[in-house]
């Protein structure tokens, strides 16, 4: 196969780019605008509302039609906030975008990935994942397809083999030529944007979706069948039968819960881009919020990855000048540039060795731990772990590790008989230096390590490296129960790591598919796991933890699975965005049970009166009323307060525990009301008016309970609260139909004002009491 490896001429990749033969859909993508304002304008609820809406105009009533100005706002909001979101995040992502080197004219050039076009030069390294389906031309490469396949054992790849696009380079380096750029690649065809998408496990989306399919089902079918009572059978007239029938339906809708939900989060994009951190998976927010397991990568999270060779301590009678060279010439000629070589390369820089470039390289596995070279004297070199160089015979270099390594990270140097052609050891390699390496711990560490552990976090350390060292590490860096530390190669059985998950906190020598499964094996025990990494041996992990977390400095592959990529690569945001998770989740599920209240009553009401020959007792006007002053405002302040309590508990028992009690106290109002309507002879009107102020006060009530404890945004939040619906029903009585009162309506609603502030807080205790219980009893 011939091949120009100068790759495309800038005219023959202007001619290919007029072509569209361009890599334009290989990059991870927010919404659109115009998709913004699809879903938003023509959400399903808005559907029904404008539905609903059509059906009360039709009826002639058209001040009943306000509630449309509260759905208008919403999705203005909603529309608002998810753009700025989509800027922001547009943004941020630039600056972490994957680059490819490219030959173009004869030279190297770094592209974007959408700037690839078919048929370009690309070269590859370790780290680098792999942006179209190439062919490999030049080199030998180990590859990872386990975000294509699921399967994590590496495929070595040679001359004339495909390379897929969304697997990356494990080991080697590699020059491959372009053969499928955008949706012709393998990862887009099997599903868009499949390499670097994963489905988010979110408690509150999960409980979302299922409220909005129970409600789009039953609405209809209820509405109809109210409708059809009221008409027929109660003697309403046609028009107020509609407008009635709309105000049940409107209740039931928790429209205002989906856009609360969205925009918070939205918010907390933005708040958390002034911190320099990406989130590339909107609900990651929540389950960072809901973590209480932080598994943290050494190298890059709590070392920053500047490391220094302190000492190189020669074993039996190794030649000092010898082993100068052989590890000088792979410094200098050696295509891997992971830390540990930089320190080699800056040790060295300095000395004049006579290093010369070595006949072959076996490239760092994160698998195998080692990394080799053939000398240009033909002296075989291993560089790497001990325990897993000399495996069996690890005992011949062990007590000398366990005397001068410390806090250092060990190298050992071994020679062997050679490789064989998959690059595997020949013969049994011989020990000649341990070469001692200080890792740096990153200055913020200590600190965020503690205010972790403060906040309930169990803290464990995974790493590739030698225990004890990591061990040592751990300690320095303030990590609880460090001591408690044990060597990966132990763990034999998915039943020894189960075990060792919950009883250790450190572990060393950790193979990237053991990461995995020691994260699968916490989230076997019921914990929210985040994994922070920076590596290619990190990103089995990092994608199936609940929250991912990744360096800006590390690989291409960890970026692009990590939920959340910190710019600046400092460590020390991270305790600003479990904050930034829990006033989200925690306020989410605060302001969602006001939304649930009105929609718990609405429906059971709504079933009720099919079988009542009695007009419901609310309009829609009225229900504008209620929803603005008891519902919308009131949860959007609470929804951006400050709240840094860890989130606790399930989201639906969470909510129901709230609303539960203010539903049932407004359904016992209004079974009363119909039963006080039938002996005092009570009309329409006066049902409603009386309806809409018990309702708001209960409404009020609960929000009093949810602002516990009192501060001044909460105070003013209540005193706006209560003097809106007052101005509301008195200002503007005739706008919401509220009729002045009798003697008897109004001891009614004195006498319903009060059992309802003791019905309600005794249904809110008891309630509250035994959904915690239930939660304890499944959960804990």
């Amino acid at each position: 196969m011939e091949v120009n490896l100068k790759g495309l001429s800038s005219r023959e990749v202007e001619s290919r780019e007029k072509k569209g033969l361009v890599n334009y859909d290989t990059d991870v993508k927010t919404k659109s605008i115009k998709r913004i304002l699809t879903e938003n304008i023509f959400s399903l609820f808005n559907i029904i509302n404008f539905i609903l809406a059509a059906a009360v105009i039709m009826a002639g009533s058209y001040k009943n039609v306000l509630f449309m100005g509260i759905i208008i706002c919403n999705t203005l909001i909603g529309i608002i906030q998810a753009i700025r979101s989509k800027l922001t995040v547009d943004k941020l992502s630039i600056m972490v975008s994957s680059q490819v080197t490219v030959m173009r004219d004869g030279t190297e050039k770094e592209i974007g990935i959408n700037q690839i076009v078919l048929d370009d030069i690309i070269i590859l390294k370790r780290g680098n994942q792999i942006p179209s389906d190439s062919i490999l031309l030049e080199g030998n490469v180990s590859v990872n397809e386990s975000l294509l396949t699921g399967e994590s054992d590496l495929v070595s790849k040679k001359a004339g083999d495909m390379l897929f696009s969304g697997s990356f380079i494990s080991s080697g380096e590699c020059v491959a030529k372009v053969v499928h750029v955008g949706k012709d690649n393998y990862a887009t065809k099997i599903n868009n944007s499949a390499k670097y998408i994963k489905k988010v496990k979110s408690e509150i989306m999960t409980t979302l979706n299922k409220i909005i399919k129970f409600v789009s089902f039953v609405i209809f079918p209820v509405g109809a069948l109210l409708f059809c009572n009221q008409y027929f059978r109660g003697g309403v007239e046609f028009n107020d039968a509609i407008v009635s029938t709309v105000a049940a339906l409107i209740g039931m809708i928790p429209e205002g819960l989906v856009l609360l939900t969205s925009t918070v989060l939205a918010v907390a994009v933005i708040r958390l881009s002034k911190y320099k951190v990406l989130v590339q998976e909107l609900y990651c927010i929540e389950n960072l919020a809901r973590v209480d397991v932080l598994c943290l990568d050494k190298t890059g999270t709590i070392t920053n990855e500047e490391m220094e060779i302190e000492k190189i301590h020669i074993l039996g009678n190794t030649s000092k000048e010898k082993l100068d060279f052989a590890l000088s010439s792979i410094a200098k000629y050696t295509d891997d540039d992971n830390a540990t070589i930089m320190a080699f390369i800056n040790y060295y820089k300095d000395k004049n060795t006579n290093a010369q470039k070595p006949q072959r390289f076996i490239s760092f596995s994160s698998e195998k731990k080692w990394s080799g070279a053939v000398l240009s004297d033909g002296t075989a070199i291993v560089m790497g772990a001990g325990e897993f160089i000399l495996k069996d015979r690890y005992s011949l270099i062990s007590k000398e590790i366990e005397k001068i390594g410390g806090i250092y990270r060990v190298i050992t140097v071994a020679t062997a008989k050679g490789f064989d052609d998959e690059g595997n050891i020949i013969g049994e390699p011989e020990p000649i230096a341990l070469v001692l390496i200080m890792d740096k711990i990153r200055p913020e560490a200590p600190q965020t390590i503690k205010y972790f552990t403060e906040q309930g976090v169990t803290l464990k350390v995974i790493s590739g490296d030698n225990v004890k060292t990591v061990s040592n590490i751990a300690k320095a860096a303030g990590i609880p129960n460090a001591e408690m530390a044990i060597d990966a190669t132990t763990l034999e059985t998915d039943e020894d790591i189960d075990n060792a998950v919950e009883k250790y906190s450190v572990f060393g020598r950790v193979t990237p598919h053991q990461k995995l499964k020691f994260v699968k094996a916490l989230q076997h025990h019921k914990h929210t796991v985040a994994m922070t990494g920076d590596g290619v041996n990190d990103v089995l992990a990092l994608k199936e933890a609940d929250c991912s977390v990744a360096m800006a400095s590390g690989s291409d592959a960890a970026r692009n699975v990590a939920q959340l990529v910190l710019i600046n690569n400092d460590f020390s945001a991270m305790p600003r965005v479990v904050a930034e998770g829990r006033r989200s989740i925690n306020n989410i599920q605060r302001s969602a049970s006001l939304f649930f209240v009105k929609t718990l009553f609405s429906m059971v009401l709504s079933v009720m009166f099919i079988f009542v020959n009695i007009r419901y007792p609310f309009e829609p006007i009225q229900m504008s009323l209620f929803g603005a002053f008891a519902i919308g405002i009131p949860s959007f302040v609470l929804a951006l307060e400050p709240n840094k309590e860890r989130v606790t508990g399930n989201f639906l028992l969470n909510i129901l525990s709230r609303a539960i009690p203010g539903a049932v106290t407004i359904i016992l109002n209004i079974i009363f009301l119909c039963i006080a309507s039938e002996v005092w002879h009570i009309t329409d009107e006066q049902i409603s008016t009386i309806a809409t102020i018990v309702t708001s006060f209960t409404g009020v009530i609960l929000i009093i309970r949810i602002c516990i404890p009192f501060n001044p945004i909460r105070t003013a939040l209540v005193a706006f609260i209560v003097s809106g619906l007052v101005i509301g029903m008195t200002v503007f009585s005739n706008l919401f139909n509220i009729v002045p009162f009798t003697t008897t309506t109004l001891t009614i609603t004195v006498s319903l004002i009060v059992v309802s502030f003791v019905v309600f807080n005794l249904l809110y205790n008891f309630v509250g009491s035994k959904l915690d219980q239930r939660y304890k009893k499944k959960y804990l």
